[in-house]
């Protein structure tokens, strides 16, 4: 099976660990968020990013869930996870509820 691209890869931002803009921005929480591990197939929140505050979108960091997630509905990414994931795909309130558990 092939693996699964993980935001980081799919909108090529470098703040992945070792990441090219890690120096300037930060290294992203969404790559460390281990809560979140194999969660649709990716590493840490790789695949569900929008529950992890501070992930960078439209070159600016995004804040809580509550401030961000509509404008995550738009974003290329997520709308591909779920595709991808069609019926398997986690509903938001089911992903905060792990990480807070």
């Amino acid at each position: 099976m092939e693996a699964k691209m993980n935001c980081w890869e799919f909108k090529n931002c470098g703040r992945e660990p070792g990441g090219s803009n890690v120096a300037d921005q930060g290294i992203c929480p969404a790559t460390s968020e281990e809560k979140l591990d194999g969660v649709h197939g990716g590493r840490n929140a790789g695949r569900t990013c929008w529950v992890v505050s501070g992930t960078l979108c439209g070159g600016a960091v995004q804040g809580t869930f509550a401030k961000k997630f509509t404008s995550c509905e738009q974003c290329d990414f997520y709308k591909s996870v779920k595709k991808d994931e069609s019926s398997d795909f986690h509903l938001a309130i089911t992903l905060l509820a792990r990480l807070r558990g």
